[in-house]
């Protein structure tokens, strides 16, 4: 499996590349979120939900696990990171199925819900404060393409 990497300087950054990827994106795609707390996976979707057009201000859903939010496609976001039990069926199928582009953050904790292929994307902090590092290891032919047109 390739992998791609970016280094972003700061949340302007961050958003700039988001923005860009959110229009490559189409209905049924999904993109799997990795990091530390703070790392910068709600900024990182905040940038792909302004690109494809989302009005709402987007915040991390972690106490309703899924939000969803309506533009050029219906965003669905998730944070996993309470989950008590990873079986636990809440429907995501039909998330990663439907429509519109899903969002998982702390998709790990899911890992056997989550569909054969994905945008694998772990983020971390780098060389200071507000520098992020990206890894975007794209699983499926669909997402090997999808990074070979944004890099």
């Amino acid at each position: 499996m390739s992998s791609y990497e970016l280094i972003t300087k700061n949340e302007e950054e961050t958003a700039a590349f988001a923005n860009r990827l959110a229009e490559k994106l189409m209905p049924g795609d999904v993109l799997a979120l990795e990091g530390d707390l703070g790392a910068g996976k709600t900024a990182f979707t905040r940038g792909i939900a302004k690109g494809l057009g989302v009005k709402r201000n987007v915040n991390s859903p972690t106490f309703t696990i899924i939000k969803e939010y309506q533009g050029r496609l219906p965003l669905y976001h998730m944070d996993v990171y309470r989950m008590e039990d990873q079986d636990e069926d809440l429907g995501f199928e039909e998330y990663f199925s439907g429509g519109g582009v899903t969002i998982v953050e702390w998709a790990h904790l899911i890992e056997s819900q989550l569909p054969p292929d994905l945008l694998l994307v772990t983020i971390s902090h780098h060389t200071d404060l507000n520098a992020r590092k990206f890894v975007f290891k794209p699983v499926g032919a669909r997402y090997e393409e999808l990074c070979k047109e944004i890099f």
